[in-house]
């Protein structure tokens, strides 16, 4: 089978090899769609804390049960089925004081840009979901980084009536905007591209701002509350640490601010403690999700709350993959996809 290898920074390379065998508890999915992600953007382009190369490459995907392994409960041969990338051990101290995200021990399940994917035993129990007849695999493959957005919100205090600004539209903060007009807030998005601004309003934010050219993002932003007196919640979504310390700045006396998109190794975030103190601000890293937060999001997807066609551009093959990579980097789509049928 062909499938990607991230051999190093800027240098994917398509190898061919045998088809993954199965265990116990396993599954094997011959790859229907797989979607680019933020993450690979900057794995290939400026390498990942977590990972070194090289690797297997990719980790959103979706596809047909080719092969079930004995001690597998509720799936066959032949179901279409959504999988996540990890799962928690559910053993380690992490996952025994709430909070599976910290996992001492995960489970991952990297290079989904391949022609079949082994699905470990953990995920297959906890995190693979049967597709519903009317889910395409394109919408099944934004599972992943669906269910991150979807912990990150329920990780946030937004009531009904807040302003929320989401800084950054790329998928992730997309996601982030559509899930916080849902919650009923009032949502203000930012981003540098035109396009990706036109897909929030579509989303329902009630308003967008480019902030190309824009000296002062965080007056820009203040600007649009009452008093200039700044939003109630503010998420990063772009994980830019120059973004990371405007959020901060943008929040109200009492705000709270979500800092998700991960950052370059070693960035240092810079804060004045004095606006912390006085201020009383809530500020707030999150990481990954948890088996709760990727169940909920499959119920969402089940539901339509968004649409792929918001998401996913454009279709490649798998040898075309750094093309797709790089034009998901350019900013002028949100996410592409590989296609194997």
């Amino acid at each position: 089978m062909l499938s990607a290898v991230l051999w190093d920074q800027k240098d994917i390379r398509i190898v061919d090899g045998p088809i993954p065998e199965i265990g116990p508890g396993e599954v094997l999915i011959k790859n229907k769609c797989s979607t680019t992600c933020g993450t690979d953007v900057k794995n290939f382009m400026r390498g990942y804390p977590l990972l070194k190369p090289p690797h297997p490459f990719g980790h959103e995907f979706s596809g047909v049960i080719a092969a079930v392994g004995c001690d597998v409960r509720g799936f066959s041969e032949g179901d279409r089925v959504a999988v996540h990338n990890s799962a928690p051990c559910n053993e380690c101290y992490w996952c025994k004081h709430g909070q599976p995200s910290m996992c001492e021990r995960p489970v991952f399940n990297r290079g989904s840009y391949a022609e079949y994917v082994r699905v470990p035993e953990a995920i297959v129990r906890q995190n693979m979901f049967k597709m519903p007849d009317g889910m395409t695999h394109k919408t099944a493959s934004l599972l992943e980084p669906f269910a991150c957005a979807v912990y990150g919100i329920e990780s946030t205090p937004i009531h009904v009536g807040d302003i929320v600004v989401v800084n950054g539209a790329g998928p992730i903060g997309l996601m982030f905007a559509r899930l916080a007009v849902l919650k009923g807030a009032e949502v203000i998005v930012t981003d540098l591209v035109k396009e990706r601004l036109d897909i929030a309003s579509r989303m329902g934010a009630h308003r967008v701002l480019d902030l190309t050219g824009v000296d002062d993002t965080v007056e820009a932003v203040r600007a649009c509350t009452p008093g200039a007196r700044g939003a109630d919640v503010v998420i990063e979504a772009t994980g830019l640490i120059s973004v990371w310390e405007t959020s901060c700045l943008m929040a109200r006396k009492g705000g709270f601010v979500l800092l998700f998109g991960g950052t370059k190794a070693g960035s240092k975030l810079t804060i004045d403690a004095t606006l912390l103190h006085y201020s009383q601000l809530t500020i707030a890293g999150v990481f990954h999700t948890t088996p709760v937060d990727v169940a909920r999001s499959f119920k969402l997807l089940e539901m339509g709350v968004i649409d792929e066609r918001d998401f996913v551009q454009h279709e490649y093959r798998l040898p075309d993959l750094e093309t797709a990579i790089l034009e998901h980097a350019s900013g002028t789509v949100i996410k592409n996809c590989i296609v194997y049928d």
